[in-house]
């Protein structure tokens, strides 16, 4: 399965973990990495060569920190502008279809916070049900979400073994029933 691994984090050199999680992936080989702000630092996003890529991969995992409950903006706009219609949706707009799209995601708060009880009032996978639904409309398969919370608070050691899992759940077959 070929996989490609799009992380959007504006200050990834800067980032504990979206970039320790970066170097574990880059330790397989299967795995293609394309850090979009690298790619686009001047936010000008080339949607035919974004879309090639995701038709060249049967996997396709999305790793960015959560920011206000939403992806960092060059995330959002790379879908506004590269999942258009009659491509992605719509007449025509199955080139994803059959496609695994996941969501591999870093947050400030600490795991309790996200849920009913918890200051940000809903779960991980409620405040993502609009990425769900945008795997929905593109016909891609929406795997479980990887999800590290309290990034503040993490060790060093327990980032390396959250790594290894990162990579394992990446690199895992079938993630999600057909």
């Amino acid at each position: 399965m070929k996989t490609l691994v799009i992380i959007a984090h504006p200050n990834l050199d800067q980032s504990r973990i979206n970039r320790t999680w970066m170097e574990e992936l880059k330790k397989h080989e299967e795995i293609t990495i394309h850090r979009l702000y690298e790619a686009y630092p001047d936010g000008k996003i080339n949607a035919e060569h974004e879309q090639k890529l995701l038709e060249a991969h049967d996997r396709i995992v999305l790793q960015f920190p959560f920011f206000w409950y939403s992806t960092p903006s060059l995330l959002k706009q790379w879908q506004d502008e590269v999942l258009s219609y009659g491509w992605a949706y719509g007449e025509g707009g199955d080139k994803l279809h059959g496609k695994e799209l996941g969501l591999a995601i870093s947050t400030f708060g600490p795991e309790d916070s996200y849920g009913p009880a918890g200051y940000n009032n809903f779960t991980m996978e409620t405040l993502t049900a609009p990425l769900q639904q945008t795997s929905n409309l593109i016909g891609t398969r929406f795997m479980p979400l990887f999800v590290l919370n309290g990034v503040m608070h993490v060790t060093d050691e327990e980032l390396a073994e959250n790594a290894k899992a990162y990579a394992t759940h990446v690199l895992q077959p079938a993630m999600v029933n057909a």
